[in-house]
């Protein structure tokens, strides 16, 4: 499984996604091959090596041959919306084509949630049916493939975590089949919702309906962790910024947060363990401990004790020392210095027929997603439903996962 970092500094659109997407897969000789896979014969995909100031990479175009002859007649500049010269596909005839096609299983599934995203943004905009959309510029020969191809190579590289930067949007004015546009164009603002933008320095259309489509699909996160890059890719758009065009995909491993802390532990051998019950150790979070444990220890002369051993950051030591040798009958404390390793995590609310519950979430080395519901909530709604916390637990764990 691996996680792919996006940078999205001068946008997104199909073909910036699927040149760094082959680039990472090392697949354009895969991609050659994928019109015939679709059965497009009015596709071909031309790869070539183009210059982003500076930055050498391979753009992926996908010709149109109906619209070749046209193009070559008038010498006109094809803009990304700007396709009148293809059959207008609704979202059937596009699962048709995705369902025909000789492609993975993975790939099939991926293709489909992405033009279901851009189908219902439009559907959302125009107040259309989803099933009755006619996809303008989306069903178009070379967004088709794009967005197939994309599915291809995110189900070849095995993507399990996306994180994202803000994405550049651009601004000012696109002509499109509908007429003139705001940047970004509906279908565009639509699908970013709940994704960080910014407009850019630059006027222009930077990112595409296809290439917030197929961020929409990976959900990433922005809150983007210490990474370190295992391999990287530039996928370039066609047009020219005086930016780089071009999107950097990378894939990564995400280090785990390290944390200096100090362990602070005192032994106790002369005092009633009733002091140390639950208001001592609710009191020894307030003042400080991130964690503690006791551990029953052989004291000198034969005595039985109490090992209290307490997590505590620099800043809360004294405190916390202070408060320990206040209330328990300990005449001195130690601490030294140790460093951990923890997961990312956060804590989320989601609603159950139970009533609201908090979730920590943490996300393993290797991507994979974990949750636990937070104790004290679990034993709330363990109450109000007058069920076990055990019974309730089983029947609210199958809903976060």
């Amino acid at each position: 499984m691996s996680i792919l970092y996006v940078e999205a500094f001068s946008g997104l659109s199909g073909d910036m996604f699927l040149g760094g997407l082959a680039g990472l897969a090392n697949a354009y000789d895969e991609l050659e091959q994928l019109p015939q896979l679709l059965q497009l014969p009015d596709a071909r995909v031309e790869i070539r090596e183009v210059n982003k100031n500076g930055i050498v990479c391979n753009h992926v175009k996908v010709i149109d041959l109906n619209e070749k002859d046209h193009e070559n007649h008038h010498h006109h500049h094809k803009h990304d919306h700007d396709h009148h010269h293809h059959p207008h596909r609704h979202l059937r005839e596009i699962v048709k084509i995705i369902e025909q096609a000789a492609i993975s299983e993975g790939a099939k599934k991926i293709a489909n949630e992405i033009f279901h995203i851009i189908g219902t943004s439009e559907s959302n905009i125009h107040n259309i049916p989803l099933e009755k959309i006619h996809f303008h510029e989306i069903s178009a020969v070379d967004s088709l493939v794009d967005i197939i191809g994309c599915a291809v190579l995110l189900d070849k590289l095995k993507i399990s975590q996306t994180f994202s930067t803000p994405v550049c949007t651009g601004y000012g004015f696109v002509n499109t089949q509908h007429g003139k546009l705001p940047v970004p164009a509906p279908a565009t603002a639509d699908i970013l919702q709940g994704i960080p933008t910014y407009a850019g320095d630059e006027t222009g259309e930077r990112t595409t309906p296809t290439g917030a489509a197929i961020l929409k699909y990976l959900d990433p996160s922005f809150s983007v962790p210490v990474l370190t890059t295992v391999k990287r890719a530039y996928g370039p758009g066609q047009k020219t910024f005086i930016a780089p065009n071009v999107v950097r995909l990378s894939i990564c491993e995400v280090q785990p947060v390290s944390e200096s802390l100090f362990m602070l532990e005192t032994n106790i051998d002369d005092m009633s363990g009733e002091f140390l019950g639950i208001d001592f150790q609710n009191n020894l979070l307030k003042h400080g401990a991130i964690d503690f444990y006791f551990t029953a220890v052989q004291m000198k002369k034969g005595r039985a004790g109490q090992l209290l051993s307490c997590i505590v950051d620099t800043e809360e030591l004294q405190r916390l020392s202070d408060f320990i040798l206040e209330h328990t009958s300990s005449i001195g404390v130690r601490y030294y210095k140790i460093d951990r390793h923890v997961l990312r995590r956060e804590i989320k609310e989601i609603d159950t027929p139970f009533g609201k519950v908090k979730v920590k979430m943490v996300v393993t080395p290797s991507g994979a997603k974990r949750a636990s519901i937070e104790y004290e909530n679990l034993k709330l709604l363990s109450e109000r439903n007058n069920l076990s916390m055990q019974a309730l637990h089983d029947r609210i764990t199958p809903l976060i996962n």
